[in-house]
C-alpha cells in the first residue's frame, strides 16, 4: 500500500539532528530539512548528508557541551 507523499504537506526548517554512534551523542542544530506536516518525519538533502557526515567525523570543537540524563526502558 502506497502513502501520499503530496507536496503540499511538507515545510522548509531547521531542525536539531541527533545520532549515537560508538556510544557518543551527537547533536547538530539549525539543520535545514523537509518536514512532513502530518507525520514530522524528517527528509535531508545529499548535500546536507554529507555536511553532516563531516561535522560528526570532524575534529572541531563543538560549540557547546550539554548534559543529559539517561534512563533505562524496563
Amino acid at each position: 500500500m502506497a502513502t501520499n507523499m503530496n507536496e503540499e504537506n511538507f515545510v522548509e526548517q531547521e531542525v536539531t539532528y541527533t545520532l549515537v554512534k560508538e556510544g557518543k551523542i551527537f547533536i547538530i542544530e539549525n539543520v535545514p530539512a523537509r518536514v512532513n506536516t502530518e507525520t514530522g518525519e524528517q527528509f535531508f538533502s545529499p548535500q546536507t548528508v554529507e555536511r553532516l557526515q563531516r561535522i560528526i567525523r570532524s575534529e572541531h570543537q563543538p560549540v557547546r557541551f550539554v548534559q543529559t540524563p539517561v534512563f533505562e526502558f524496563s
